[in-house]
């Protein structure tokens, strides 16, 4: 075996700045895969523009707003995913506690098809926020699989989840993870080795250099097989973002000459994706 990496940057139609910056790194070759957000209102221009550059974008399959943003709406509708207004919360706890398996589905399969009219016919979905993991409540994870099954879509879901958990598992999460990989298997959703990515605030890190060491750490520790590091790469006066210095970080690594030279040392290919 040898080892593969999917460098994917997040947020694709987040917003405007999000959306140029990303489909720069791709027409740089600096990523090898986005993720579309298909309830913001820039959703449709990023589309066009990543279309244009020959690239599929996978389905961010979101359930939850971001602070600072201007709310988002369900595309199926509010139902039990939505406020009192209508609107997607920013607090994926408040998601957890209230939403319920049909209307979450409901929800995935009307983004499947906005992604759909925008001409693009994706292979892959995974979750925004994570919040299809069952990390801030209830999980859906196994009406997901089900779902991704349905539409011949792979998922984001780790076969190992230290990488991105930061160690191991709680004993009901590291049984819910590992029942959710057996189905997974069982139904023929094709699933990436590990996932990777920063998880910490600008006040953590404290400067760029701690991020890019992190993600040098994180790249070595690759195991065998085909494993994804996603970022949020985007400027640091992004719409709403109160650590929007992170995300213009992680656009830096991203062109930074290290990172680059620490990929070929490491000898880990980079590839589009954990699928076939």
């Amino acid at each position: 075996m040898t080892r593969r990496v999917v460098i994917t940057a997040d947020d694709l139609g987040r917003e405007p700045a999000t959306t140029d910056v990303i489909a720069a790194l791709l027409a740089e070759g600096r990523v090898s895969a986005t993720t579309l957000i298909c309830v913001s209102p820039d959703a449709a221009r990023a589309a066009r523009l990543v279309g244009a550059l020959g690239v599929t974008p996978r389905l961010h399959v979101t359930l939850t707003g971001e602070s600072g943003l201007p709310r988002w709406r369900p595309l199926a509708g509010p139902a039990s995913l939505a406020g009192p207004d209508g609107t997607l919360t920013d607090d994926p706890f408040a998601l957890g506690a209230r939403g319920e398996a049909p209307d979450v589905i409901r929800e995935a399969d009307a983004q499947l098809a906005r992604l759909r009219e925008y001409g693009v016919t994706p292979v892959a979905a995974d979750s925004h926020a994570g919040t299809l993991y069952g990390l801030h409540g209830r999980s859906w994870l196994a009406e997901t699989l089900e779902w991704c099954a349905r539409h011949g879509l792979a998922f984001r879901l780790p076969r190992d989840a230290e990488p991105y958990a930061g160690g191991p598992l709680p004993p009901p999460l590291a049984a819910a993870h590992e029942r959710a990989v057996a189905l997974a298997d069982a139904l023929g959703v094709a699933i990436p080795q590990t996932i990777a990515t920063n998880r910490s605030g600008a006040g953590e890190l404290g400067g760029y250099r701690r991020l890019r060491d992190d993600y040098l750490r994180r790249l070595a520790e690759l195991p065998e097989g085909t494993s994804e590091i996603f970022l949020h790469p985007s400027t640091a006066d992004a719409a709403g973002e109160p650590d929007g210095i992170v995300r213009a970080w992680e656009a830096r690594l991203l062109r930074d000459p290290v990172w680059h030279a620490a990929l070929d040392r490491e000898g880990v290919e980079v590839v589009p994706g954990w699928w076939p």
